[in-house]
């Protein structure tokens, strides 16, 4: 009987909006984030922060970020 290890879920969330400043991180309006959605690996995130982040290139003020939430539900498990 073989049992197959499940990959460990490392979740991260990917969301943006627009900045009021292109040097700092401070949302112009929070209201107004956008939340990408949450996802099981580095690799998924990156695809889906790669597509919004192309879907926005003609406004330098929008900027999205991928959170690693895995670090700050577990910082212990790098």
């Amino acid at each position: 009987m073989s049992h197959e290890v499940e990959p460990k879920q490392l979740l991260h969330l990917v969301f943006g909006g627009e900045l009021k400043n292109i040097e700092t991180t401070d949302f112009k309006d929070i209201s107004e984030i956008d939340f990408v959605g949450m996802y099981p690996s580095f690799d998924s995130a990156h695809a889906a922060w790669k597509a919004k982040a192309q879907s926005t290139v003609d406004n330098a003020h929008m900027r999205y970020f991928i959170v690693h939430l895995h670090r700050v539900l577990d910082p212990s498990d790098d």
